[in-house]
């Protein structure tokens, strides 16, 4: 794993289930949409607009990640290998997914660490406050904006078109 004091973007990698790992340094030169997801979430509908707003980008250079975590409401129990064939089958899924991690607390996976030391929420509070809070992060790397859980994948395609 990178490590937490990693200074660039680029530096961060994560877990893929299976054990292998995803390098961030093969994201140069995309723009990056981060989201920490559930499958049993008031808000897991959202897996349909994401996936709408990655087949409208993704030749352009648009990458999303999702990153299950079961820290809200317990609403994400299931494997790795479960979350995959629910996206897939339920949402279309076809962008990655990580392996399973926390977002918060003593735990919080390296990519979280550095995306909430980046870019503070609401009131300047950097704790993940929900399912499917995003993150977009630039062509240079630089976190340029955070949205809560409520803004919806439709509601930020402008914020990724000027980027693209």
């Amino acid at each position: 794993m990178a490590d937490a004091n990693a200074k660039s973007f680029y530096e961060l990698s994560a877990s893929l289930p299976g054990g292998k790992t995803y390098k961030f340094e093969d994201l140069k030169g995309k723009v990056v949409l981060i989201v920490n997801v559930a499958s049993k979430c008031g808000f897991t509908p959202q897996y349909k607009g994401l996936q709408a707003l990655y087949d409208k980008h993704k030749d352009k250079g648009f990458v999303i990640l999702g990153f299950p975590c079961n820290q809200f409401g317990g609403q994400e129990p299931e494997s790795d290998e479960k979350i995959a064939q629910f996206c897939e089958l339920n949402h279309g899924v076809s962008f990655p997914l990580m392996a399973k991690s926390d977002v918060n607390g003593d735990a919080t996976n390296e990519v979280y660490k550095w995306l909430k030391g980046q870019k503070a929420g609401i009131l300047g509070l950097t704790r993940i406050k929900w399912n499917f809070e995003k993150f977009l992060i630039d062509r240079e790397g630089k976190v340029v904006h955070r949205w809560a859980s409520t803004t919806s994948p439709e509601a930020i395609d402008t914020e990724v078109e000027k980027l693209l």
